[in-house]
């Protein structure tokens, strides 16, 4: 009954934003284009092939976050096929392009490609582009814009109106104050989707405080859980937390990307480190707020599963994942340790846990025999999980990253040709591509104002005289 009153509502929001014309058994090839159009975007580009574009072709994102939760979420939108309009500090641009070494060195000098009529004069970084930045700002244009300046507000309104998607991770009320807040913009665009990616979320006590991804790795428990059983609380190796809140922002946004085509209007996304690396604790989690137990770190192993770690070899670690009963009786016979499947002490999961001590160690001798290379050529093919602890070199030679496809090189004209990792999903029917490179402070300035706002070029220079944008001149 809820499918149906759903898509009857579906029915209804399309037929209300569009003239059908004349009723006929089949419906026109451009009839067919508005139908799939019109209820999707406030930004509507008219040269999109809905049946082969992108999944995102013809929505546009107005981009005011920084650093990496929300660049994370907005290359995620850019590689389904959006245009992300990336809205950078005119001077210093976004804080990650002076996050190095290391630096990918220009090709060309760019000394001289601000423009002279600039009152704001940026920063100019010799060593280069920063990997930091160039890891998750593709698929972008960068437009430099002074928020704290009133023509610079009043770009960001114009640009607003003729978006779908706003995202910001300024503090909660930051962007309200510079009359750039949801409800501010949503009088310009009641269709817009504005997201808000803050530490600890729009309200509550801590609302007003700055969040960033250590402090919440340490706040909302995965710090306490993660190193060695006898070590102290150590982060993860990359700032997770950031990771997967710029998932999570840029799932919610596209699930008010689809109720905008029921209700045809926009609303507020509210996403934070916090609330992300909460619900990511799981079982963690609802053990304690279930059952009171408290965690805690187990470096590689497993709280409920053994064998389920690291083990070391003569010539490098490797991991071991036994799940079940049969999988553990596979691992033991075949390193040539059957006994212990005989054990009575190990006959099952939670005997293997009461006694993991005893059963790691045994197993940890075998594997001191051997090579890594030994020990993964005995299991292979014998049904136990398990695989090599990789290093960087040795997890970009792996044979599935090449098959797959899963690096990818453009050339970016400021810095030659430059690695990236391609999109990690990919569509039967729309392939994502990585079409445009990280670009340069300011890039594309001059070409959104003039092609999306109308500008005149005298207007965009009295801009950059006021001190509301910045210009460049990189040739290209």
């Amino acid at each position: 009954m809820a499918l149906s009153i759903a898509r009857a509502n579906l029915k209804k929001s399309v037929l209300n934003n569009i003239s059908l014309g004349p009723a006929s058994g089949f419906m026109s090839k451009n009839l067919f284009s508005k139908l799939q159009k019109a209820p999707y975007s406030a930004s509507v580009l008219e040269n999109v092939d809905v049946l082969k574009d992108k999944p995102l072709a013809g929505i546009r994102v107005l981009d005011m976050s920084r650093v990496l939760a929300g660049p994370y979420c907005t290359m995620m939108l850019g590689d389904l096929g959006a245009e992300v309009i990336k809205i950078e500090h005119p001077v210093t641009g976004d804080d990650t392009r002076a996050w190095g070494p290391p630096f990918m060195g220009y090709v060309k000098d760019f000394t001289k490609a601000s423009n002279p009529n600039n009152k704001l004069k940026p920063l100019y970084r010799e060593e280069g582009e920063s990997i930091y930045y160039l890891s998750v700002n593709r698929n972008k244009k960068s437009v430099t814009v002074n928020l704290k300046d009133k023509g610079g507000q009043q770009l960001i309104r114009e640009l607003a109106a003729k978006s779908d998607i706003v995202v910001e991770n300024y503090l909660p009320g930051k962007m309200s104050e510079l009359g750039l807040g949801y409800e501010d913009l949503k009088k310009v665009n009641e269709k817009l989707v504005y997201a808000s990616i803050s530490g600890y979320g729009n309200s509550g006590p801590f609302s007003k405080k700055p969040g960033y991804d250590l402090m919440i790795e340490a706040e909302a428990g995965l710090m306490y859980i993660t190193g060695e059983r006898s070590g102290p609380p150590v982060k993860v190796g990359v700032a997770i937390t950031d990771i997967t809140t710029g998932m999570v922002s840029h799932s919610a946004i596209l699930a008010a990307l689809y109720n905008r085509v029921r209700t045809n209007k926009g609303q507020h996304v509210d996403a934070s480190l916090m609330a992300t690396q909460l619900s990511t604790l799981v079982t963690i989690a609802y053990s304690y707020i279930n059952k009171n137990i408290e965690a805690s770190r187990w470096g590689s192993q497993h709280a409920t599963i053994v064998p389920y770690r690291n083990f070391e070899t003569k010539t490098g670690p490797l991991t071991i994942c036994c799940g079940n009963n049969g999988q553990f009786v596979s691992l033991v016979t075949s390193i040539g340790v059957e006994n212990l499947a005989a054990d009575e002490r190990y006959k099952t999961n939670p005997l293997r846990i009461k006694n993991r001590e005893s059963l790691d160690a045994a197993i940890q001798a075998r594997f001191s025999e051997l090579t890594r290379e030994e020990a993964l050529s005995m299991l292979e093919n014998k049904g136990v999980p398990l695989a090599p602890v990789n290093n960087m070199e040795q997890t970009f030679a792996h044979p599935q990253i090449e098959a797959r496809k899963l690096v990818s090189e453009i050339n970016h004209p400021g810095i030659g040709p430059f690695k990236l990792i391609s999109p990690a999903v990919q569509f039967s029917e729309t392939p994502l591509t990585i079409d445009m490179p990280p670009p340069m402070l300011g890039q594309h300035t001059r070409t959104v104002l003039n092609d999306i706002l109308g500008y005149s070029e005298t207007k965009i220079d009295r801009l950059c005289q006021d001190g509301s944008i910045t210009t460049f001149d990189y040739g290209f």
